[in-house]
């Protein structure tokens, strides 16, 4: 028995050993465990053509924006304190590393200060770290939805060509993100092309009086819609509308009465083809 607890003792002191060696053999400081392992961490601003900016900032989203020297795959982490807390990405990326960068910080709060940093890796391994910056978002809007295409004005989707990755209608690039007022969100279709299309029923029939219509574009060039028409529960087409580019919202003056509106892609550059924001105007005729 003596013998046993000897050498169980031994045991314990010699993987105590162990222990104590492999800990003074690592590296505890980041810099030099990065450099331990081969990787060169530069600043973001070595690589950007344009420097880093948030734009489009509303109430609950912003989108940050910048154009890189090389390709890039990057991610923006924000939060109400420099421990942030929250991560997006550039959708467009679709995997892979771009030269455009936009991604959405969604889920915000109203009037509330938010930090955030911009990281990402080189095709060649090395990683960029941005400066801390600060933004802070839009007070809550009062101002009544006039889009009729709304759920909030009672509108419903009846149906949808496809949600990317067979999203929700609510989803992250649902149909729904089409009708939300905000820019910083869109909806995209799984691959649709020429084949996309929507249809929503309104809350009331009314007179329809403009269109607005702002598609989305990826950084590869596709998925931009070029036409469409709108098609009415009584059968009745009206376009195609031409859509001249995607950097603006585009709007045309119309003269119809409608309950239900279909929306069909009639050309587009292929690819998940959708849009930023969609809306019809006009006012209820019962």
């Amino acid at each position: 028995m003596r013998r046993l607890l000897v050498a169980g003792l031994l045991l314990i002191l010699v993987a105590l050993s162990a222990a104590f060696l492999f800990a003074q053999d690592t590296p505890t400081e980041p810099d030099e465990l990065l450099a331990e392992r081969g990787v060169h961490v530069q600043p973001l601003e070595v690589v950007t053509e344009s420097p880093v900016q948030i734009l489009d900032i509303a109430s609950d989203s912003a989108r940050l924006n910048f154009v890189g020297l090389v390709p890039l795959a990057c991610t923006v982490v924000y939060g109400t304190t420099t421990d942030f807390g929250s991560a997006s990405i550039d959708q467009n990326m679709n995997g892979g590393a771009i030269v455009e960068h936009n991604p959405i910080m969604i889920g915000l709060e109203p009037d509330t200060e938010y930090f955030y940093r911009v990281q990402g890796s080189g095709e060649d391994g090395t990683l960029y770290v941005g400066e801390i910056g600060s933004f802070r978002t839009l007070p809550q809007s009062d101002e009544p939805v006039l889009n009729l295409l709304s759920p909030e004005r009672g509108a419903t989707v009846l149906g949808v060509s496809s949600n990317f990755g067979d999203q929700p209608d609510d989803g992250t690039w649902g149909i729904l993100n089409a009708f939300d007022g905000n820019p910083n969100t869109a909806w995209a279709s799984n691959g649709d092309g020429d084949s996309a299309w929507f249809e929503v029923q309104l809350g009331e029939r009314s007179h329809i009086t403009q269109i607005a219509f702002w598609t989305r574009l990826m950084s590869d060039g596709t998925s931009q819609i070029f036409s469409f028409t709108v098609t009415t529960d009584n059968g009745d087409v009206y376009g195609p509308f031409e859509v001249d580019d995607a950097e603006q919202t585009h709007s045309y003056d119309v003269d119809f009465d409608a309950l239900t509106l279909r929306f069909d892609v009639v050309r587009s550059s292929g690819g998940n083809t959708g849009a930023h924001e969609i809306a019809v105007y006009g006012e209820p005729v019962g």
